[in-house]
């Protein structure tokens, strides 16, 4: 009989599922902005969904998520439990900073959202249209002050197309780089500079209080919460989706890689991530495995090349 229970309450303890892993993850940017966003928004998912016990989500800002990089590089090496995010931004950051240290230095894991750059102003400007704000930049570079985030990042990018695109030289933009999102906008509102530049998400909160406008989007259609046109709507040949991405630390085994694939995998397949992902007006870009990696080679190819058109990288 003793036996009989023994071996039940063995056979039970095999058939409980493994204890979920306690996750780090690093935003390597201020509060407010993507990063940030998208770190907290996978920990409550995976909290909520039982893919993990516990999420802590640190900030790291600097250089374009540059600093967090080369941090966790160094601490996290051979560690599954730790995870950074990241995405054009950092791409872009990596080769406009000369980093010493890459994306070939971790362990990519995923590509997770998409979405449109947008191009706001606050609700009092005196520029009403994508083209009032053109008109300005044409006539003293200068003195259109933007406000977004890392410089080389999407944001500086996306202004540097535009302008190209205008006929005006990339390089006498008036960028201003901040390292959170909440920073900038509270530039934005304060009147403080001309424009500001960043994802759809983070300006329509503040589009539906009725403080600030959106005059254009970089999607190739109109974006969801918006009815701002398009920069090729309005004339502009300029075409630009910020994705985001998840990396672990280098170092790890195949086993480890293959068990942080599964619980990315099932954070992007749950009920609660695709709610989030249309809550904040992101898109779904899920990618993983070999092709990701084939993809973010392209990437950084492109990117390179960009930065070079528009003068950010020699």
């Amino acid at each position: 009989m003793k036996h009989a229970l023994f071996a039940a309450a063995f056979a039970g303890l095999l058939a409980m599922p493994a204890v979920a892993v306690e996750y780090t993850i690093i935003a390597p940017a201020g509060p407010g902005g993507g990063w940030d966003q998208t770190a907290r928004t996978m920990q409550e998912v995976m909290q909520a969904e039982g893919i993990s016990a516990s999420v802590q989500v640190q900030n790291v800002p600097g250089a374009g998520g540059t600093v967090g990089l080369a941090q966790f590089a160094s601490t996290a090496a051979g560690d599954p439990t730790q995870l950074i995010v990241g995405g054009y931004v950092m791409v872009g950051a990596i080769l406009t900073n000369a980093s010493p240290v890459s994306l070939a230095d971790v362990t990519p894991i995923a590509r997770l959202t998409g979405e449109a750059v947008a191009i706001a102003v606050a609700a009092n400007s005196p520029l009403q249209t994508i083209d009032d704000l053109v008109a300005a930049l044409k006539a003293d570079p200068g003195a259109v002050s933007w406000a977004g985030g890392s410089a080389g990042g999407v944001d500086h990018i996306t202004v540097g197309l535009l302008a190209k695109a205008a006929g005006v030289d990339p390089t006498k933009i008036n960028y201003i780089a901040f390292s959170g999102g909440g920073e900038a906008l509270a530039a934005i509102l304060g009147n403080q500079v001309t424009a500001g530049i960043s994802g759809v998400g983070e300006f329509l909160p503040q589009v539906e209080a009725g403080t600030m406008r959106i005059l254009a989007v970089s999607s190739a259609e109109k974006w969801a919460g918006t009815d701002a046109p398009t920069l090729k709507e309005a004339g502009y040949d300029v075409e630009v989706l910020n994705w985001r991405m998840v990396a672990a630390a280098p170092g790890l085994t195949d086993e480890q890689k293959a068990d942080v694939n599964a619980d990315i995998d099932r954070l992007v397949n749950s009920a609660g991530w695709k709610s989030a992902l249309e809550t904040k007006g992101w898109a779904d870009t899920y990618l993983s495995g070999a092709a990701f990696d084939a993809q973010l080679a392209k990437e950084v190819e492109l990117t390179t090349a960009i930065l070079k058109d528009v003068g950010l990288v020699k």
